[in-house]
């Protein structure tokens, strides 16, 4: 199975380096100095208790060749229709796609842009581009969720996991599932970028903030998708007190670099009172 990981950030970068190392075809695509680190001196990965390097096979996407069997999106959200088009011509209607970004309608940007069978995912990591060629992954947080009516898809997916030794998950409302996942990570992006501090400081500080916020989230949920995450506020609050206290959040890192955000699908998606506050004045800082 001939696999492409898009975007080898925090999530594809720790994920294709996996996949490599446990001998599976896989090529990243990257950019600028990160993609000619790679090149040259393969992908490090930094974990709190070891260090490891593998080769991998890497390329920009203007340089997208042959058929893929499965292409996995780790792009950041904004640029999920653009990179879907540009692998149009190299996936056809026996060909896996699904997207590890943030958000809770990727699924249904991948099945606009192409035939291809389309899973929908998210995955729990804490991770982030160190420096060009290293990708820093933080605590042991870690678990790869997808799912979807194509049974054989989704244990096709499953066994390159088990080959990777990476944890994952089937649910069987993977829908639910997403949107468990959406609500810790918009909360945080939201409060960690507003705030400008870690998620452990944010629960430390604004506790009661963040427990707002993460209701919002939850009737949000129930009344535009009838989904029921409301037991989620109180775990979200239980995570944010178990992961490394300096962890942050890609937008937050985003916000500080002077980056491009995913202001609008992880705050500007939320039409409730105290997250479009947020939003609106986190809106002037971008």
């Amino acid at each position: 199975m001939r696999i492409a990981i898009v975007g080898l950030g925090g999530v594809g970068g720790y994920l294709a380096a996996s996949f490599a190392k446990s001998a599976l075809d896989v090529v990243g695509f990257a950019r600028g100095a990160h993609l000619e680190a790679i090149q040259e001196s393969g992908i490090i990965i930094k974990e709190d208790e070891k260090e490891w390097n593998t080769p991998l096979h890497v390329k920009s996407l203007n340089e997208i060749e042959g058929h893929f069997d499965l292409v996995i999106f780790c792009v950041k959200s904004y640029d999920l229709a653009f990179t879907c088009k540009a692998f149009q011509n190299h996936i056809d209607a026996n060909s896996i796609v699904l997207s590890f970004s943030n958000g809770v309608n990727n699924g249904n940007i991948l099945r606009e842009y192409c035939d291809a069978t389309v899973l929908d995912a998210c995955i729990y990591i804490l991770s982030h581009i160190e420096a060009p060629g290293i990708i820093r992954k933080k605590g042991k947080v870690f678990a790869a969720l997808f799912g979807g009516e194509d049974e054989v898809a989704v244990k096709t997916i499953a066994a390159l996991f088990d080959k990777a030794d990476l944890r994952y998950k089937t649910p069987q409302n993977i829908q639910e599932a997403i949107y468990k996942k959406y609500i810790f990570i918009a909360a945080f992006a939201t409060l960690t970028s507003y705030y400008d501090e870690s998620i452990g400081a944010v629960y430390e500080k604004h506790y009661e903030e963040a427990k707002r916020l993460l209701t919002e989230i939850a009737e949000f949920a129930k009344e535009t998708q009838g989904i029921d995450i409301f037991a989620e506020v109180q775990k979200s609050l239980e995570t944010a007190k178990k992961v490394p206290y300096d962890s942050s959040t890609s937008m937050h890192l985003d916000f500080t670099n002077g980056k491009k955000t995913e202001l609008e699908n992880l705050s500007g998606y939320v039409q409730k009172p105290f997250m479009q506050k947020l939003y609106n004045e986190l809106k002037k800082r971008v």
